[in-house]
């Protein structure tokens, strides 16, 4: 299927091609550049460049590939870092150089990189295409093959080979082989959704304990600018209690995701002590890359995460931050002259941040295991303003809101979470949880934690009309432990052993700052002296 380019606005290119379906990928000039359908026009279709278009020209050649954008899943994906199309980012610099070629297109995986096959089933035995056929060993996972089709196996290796070269085949010839392909945009196959109510343990104790998030949800921290939205992203994807850890640095700063990278490879797992890139991996769509990449990356991304859950693992998903996502949504649409909705956001904007969060989850997988898919996303509010289209579509579709709040972060606090307007909507099952696994007490302190902190709130509003002196003891006194838990429990500094806090740790911490206050209010009632019940 192949045409001319008619006309060119930017990333924005129309071509002649005729029975183009809407999100085929196309490639567009002599350079062969990538792009895709995003309009169907009489005889025409609009083409969203994922590359640089400068230099492209009228006339220059057109041509579809029948086929969505599509990632590519098998063994190797892990350690490794994409941009939003897949394209490996070391391999490419080691091809092109510090900036990447026009029209680049190397394959994701390495094909030639040898792979242990462990069989799991014999000559004979009958699949259908979700069946587990065999294994490799992908660090220290084991990655499950499926079959792929269903029939009759006629024969499997057992031995070494390369993604080239099929790991067995059906009795009617057909080969199975180690690769998966999948349409990004498509949510990959379960046979049903559970209910979240296992904890996804963060190691940050203001999530854990105040505003606990569930295995399988989803989660949103918006805050304005320096607020510690990348740092916490990242502190979070260091010592989060999962198996496999996908990080989308979707249009932020080319440095802070080369700190990233560095901090990774350096950088040990506090669950399993093994390296912490051998469980990551990174897709990366800085803010100079495409736009149009850029909307792509997200895709991308969750795919890559739902073919490691489908395997039954506990996946988690980041994206620093969402908001850049939606900005370029907002220039595709724009340079498509879409009717605008708020703040020039698409109208679609909530449908899609919806059907996103959607696929998180926990679920039995296609092969009856039990995977799960949480997401952790950041959102840049422009100067703060939670009011705006981003914020409110991921408040009505996300299951734990933490607000980072600027004037905490001004006081050096990290993380800045704001204790008041924050919430989760999984606290009941996982404080029930805690309370049973970790400690019967757990939800008792929960409670009189937030009635100190709230206790603490309104009386500053007395101390600051009548002074500190002005408060009975007892005020005071809870004033000063309200202090404690604000200073030791719920900050933490991301580069100190105090970065990382199991729920053993979180809850014998605030025991003993309750149970200080407990000792601190009788000394009080017998008759003694605050000053000299703090100096004891």
């Amino acid at each position: 299927m192949t045409g001319r380019i008619v006309a060119i606005s930017g990333p924005t290119v129309t071509v002649d091609l005729k029975g183009l379906k809407l999100y085929d990928m196309v490639r567009v000039g002599e350079a062969m550049l990538i792009g895709e359908v995003v309009r169907l026009e009489q005889e025409r279709a609009v083409v969203q460049v994922y590359e640089d278009t400068r230099g492209l020209g009228v006339h220059e050649p057109a041509k579809g590939l029948d086929t969505p954008l599509t990632a590519r899943l098998g063994p190797g994906l892990l350690s490794g870092m994409f941009d939003g199309l897949q394209r490996p980012m070391e391999r490419l610099f080691r091809q092109c150089g510090p900036f990447i070629c026009s029209g680049s297109d190397l394959y994701p995986l390495e094909l030639e990189r040898p792979w242990r096959f462990f069989p799991l089933r014999r000559a004979g035995d009958e699949v259908v295409a979700s069946d587990i056929i065999g294994y490799v060993e992908e660090g220290a996972f084991r990655h499950p093959l499926t079959a792929g089709a269903s029939g009759a196996i006629a024969r499997l290796e057992d031995g070494e080979f390369n993604l080239t070269q099929p790991v067995g085949a059906f009795a009617d010839g057909r080969e199975i082989t180690a690769i998966r392909e999948w349409p990004v945009r498509k949510p990959r196959p379960y046979r049903k959704k559970l209910s979240p109510d296992l904890p996804l343990v963060t190691g940050q104790r203001a999530v854990d304990f105040l505003f606990p998030l569930a295995r399988g949800g989803a989660a949103v921290f918006p805050g304005g600018f320096g607020t510690g939205k990348t740092v916490l992203e990242q502190s979070v994807a260091k010592f989060s209690a999962v198996d496999l850890v996908v990080y989308v640095g979707c249009g932020e700063r080319g440095n802070e995701m080369a700190e990233l990278l560095d901090e990774f490879a350096a950088l040990s797992d506090p669950w399993t002590g093994k390296p912490l890139m051998d469980r990551t991996i990174v897709v990366v769509n800085t803010s100079n890359m495409p736009v149009a990449a850029r909307e792509a990356s997200i895709y991308t991304a969750v795919t890559m995460a739902e073919y490691y859950r489908d395997m039954g693992y506990h996946v988690l998903l980041l994206a620093d931050s969402i908001s850049r996502w939606a900005e370029a949504l907002r220039e595709i649409s724009s340079s498509l002259e879409e009717m605008p909705g708020e703040e020039g956001y698409p109208t679609y904007l909530a449908s899609r941040l919806s059907g996103f969060f959607e696929r998180a989850g926990v679920v039995e997988t296609m092969n009856c295991g039990i995977g799960s898919l949480s997401m952790i996303l950041s959102v840049s509010p422009p100067g703060g303003d939670f009011t705006e289209p981003v914020t409110q579509a991921c408040l009505r579709t996300a299951g734990a809101f933490f607000m980072l709040d600027t004037a905490l972060a001004h006081r050096r606090h990290f993380p800045a979470i704001n204790w008041f307007q924050s919430y989760s909507l999984y606290e009941r099952n996982i404080v029930r949880h805690f309370t049973a696994e970790i400690s019967p007490r757990w939800e008792e302190l929960l409670r009189r934690c937030r009635e100190m902190l709230q206790r603490e709130e309104s009386l500053r509003e007395v101390a600051e009309i009548v002074g500190i002196e002005g408060l009975q003891d007892a005020d005071r006194l809870l004033m000063k432990v309200a202090e404690r838990i604000r200073l030791e429990f719920l900050c933490q500094n991301a580069y100190t052993e105090d970065a990382f806090s199991t729920p053993e740790q979180t809850v014998a911490k605030i025991g003993e700052i309750l149970e200080f206050h407990d000792r601190a209010a009788a000394r009080l009632k017998e008759g003694v002296l605050l000053d000299e019940v703090l100096k004891s």
